[in-house]
């Protein structure tokens, strides 16, 4: 009997079994970022993928660049990972994907020559794991949103703004529902990470959705498509009641499930606190939980957790081996409260992140690693002056930036202020965003970039750029082990 395509009914996954019924399948996996859409925090560059794969051609060469870059997607996840990944019990990722790897900005509408080279391999690898793949389109041309995960470098989300950049997404998911239509290991497609629609109603994304859900359904029926909430998966206000008709019964919707209590910055603030798992506190995570997945709930729909989880403490960076066991043992509280409110729902999840350098990763690349060795003391400076957004604690230089948050409170009343979108970017946030995360970062991609320059003054250039690169493969990474005993435990939970 062939493998089946995984189905949604009504507020559930399910696959037909070998007695042709439908058996429910509950999704247990975690993203794989970083990968096929680079990230700051993930790698340990600055400001943007585009940013830096510019500005190491720059420094060294395309071919070098090139060939660098190459080498870092063959190494991030190989035939290793994936064993891994299946010994967990965890059957199915989502794997994030920069438009850029299928058209040229330059040559729009135009699908790549190895378009798909990098994710065949990994959907195939997958695969032979028993794994399910979910394909999420995190940087659409212009930006989705103004997160550095789009890609954009701007706070402004441009793709909402202009047609034919929702015309080139619309274009791309058409040439993936051909290539992976035949394929029931893949589960679905992730039509847009986080999206951030500023328009009051939505009225541009479900545009938008009933577009691309049109065109995918014509060519390939049979695949699950995952639809984000707006403003960064959080809000369903504004979506149609006739959902099922205009899109589809096949459809799961996304949510992004991120508990304050797991990040740095929130610590520090007296209405948050530390924490210690009161009833209270639990109470509090399930309340903004629930009220994210309502909108599907009342409607019968199927939820999924498309992100979720704590980032950890580092020895280098947060005050030393006993500061770090005392941070990461509230934050491991953090991830198994969450999860025993989504064992509850009978919820699918997938947890950000499988592999990074450290922070959120279950697995990460060693310190003792050519990479890590190279990059070290650049990685302790991004640290100290917050330049990534993610997790970022930014104790050491609050001090810096908030006279310019005092500046536009004293100058802006409070209503102007709450008419910003989106909402939940509060002024500190918005200051981050523009002054830290894109000022101040792009100042440092050229230092990045240079610091490749020892590495190509020789013939062996090649072989020493692979040895770069290879830091990312798995046996060059360290195992999250309290992280994959939780999700280990909770992988085969019905």
């Amino acid at each position: 009997m062939a493998q089946p395509f995984i189905q949604v009914r009504g507020n559930k996954f399910v696959v037909r079994g070998p007695s042709n019924a439908e058996d429910e399948i509950v999704l247990r996996g975690a993203g794989l970022g970083g990968w096929m859409m680079m990230e700051n925090f993930i790698s340990g560059f600055p400001a943007c993928e585009f940013h830096v794969r510019e500005a190491l051609a720059t420094s060294i060469g395309q071919e070098q660049a090139s060939y660098f870059f190459e080498r870092f997607l063959e190494y991030f996840f190989t035939k290793a990972d994936a064993v891994f990944y299946n010994s967990l019990g965890l059957n199915c990722i989502r794997i994030a994907i920069n438009y850029k790897h299928f058209e040229d900005d330059m040559n729009p509408r135009v699908l790549k020559n190895d378009a798909f080279k990098h994710l065949d391999r990994v959907v195939s690898l997958c695969a032979d794991q028993g794994i399910y793949t979910i394909i999420d389109l995190h940087a659409a041309p212009g930006g989705q949103s103004g997160g550095w995960h789009a890609d954009a470098g701007t706070h402004l989300a441009n793709f909402w703004r202009h047609k034919d950049f929702q015309d080139r997404f619309i274009w791309l998911w058409e040439q993936i529902a051909v290539h992976y239509k035949e394929n029931t290991w893949v589960a679905g497609y992730n039509l847009l990470n986080e999206p951030a629609d500023p328009h009051p109603t939505h009225a541009r994304l479900l545009n938008l959705y009933d577009r691309t859900c049109h065109a995918i359904s014509s060519i390939d029926p049979n695949h699950i498509i995952f639809l984000d909430g707006n403003t960064f998966a959080t809000d369903f206000s504004h979506f149609p009641d006739d959902a099922a008709e205009r899109w589809g019964t096949n459809v799961a919707f996304a949510i992004h499930d991120y508990a304050t209590y797991g990040f740095p910055k929130f610590e520090n603030r007296a209405e948050h606190g530390v924490y210690t798992g009161s009833d209270e506190q639990k109470q509090k995570m399930r309340i903004t939980y629930k009220k994210k997945r309502q909108w599907m709930d009342e409607r019968g729909f199927c939820v999924w957790n498309g992100e979720w989880g704590p980032v950890y403490a580092r020895e280098e960076y947060d005050g030393g081996n006993e500061k770090m066991v005392e941070i990461n043992k509230r934050r491991y509280m953090v991830l198994k409260d969450q999860l025993e409110i989504y064992r509850a729902d009978r919820l699918s999840w997938s947890i950000w992140l499988y592999k990074d350098i450290g922070f959120q990763g279950m697995v990460y690349v060693s310190q003792d690693t050519p990479y890590m060795k190279h990059f070290r003391s650049f990685l302790l400076k991004k640290y100290r002056i917050a330049a990534d957004a993610w997790g970022a604690d930014d104790k050491l230089v609050k001090g810096i930036y908030d006279p310019i948050v005092k500046l536009i409170k004293d100058s802006v009343s409070a209503s102007d202020q709450n008419r910003m979108y989106p909402p939940l970017w509060s002024t500190e946030e918005r200051v981050t965003r523009i002054g830290r995360t894109i000022l101040v970062a792009e100042y440092l991609v050229a230092e990045w970039a240079d610091m490749f320059k020892e590495f190509v003054t020789g013939d062996d250039w090649k072989a020493r750029l692979d040895d770069l690169a290879k830091s990312f493969q798995f046996e060059n990474c360290v195992k999250r082990d309290e992280l994959n005993e939780v999700l280990q435990r909770n992988a085969g939970t019905i």
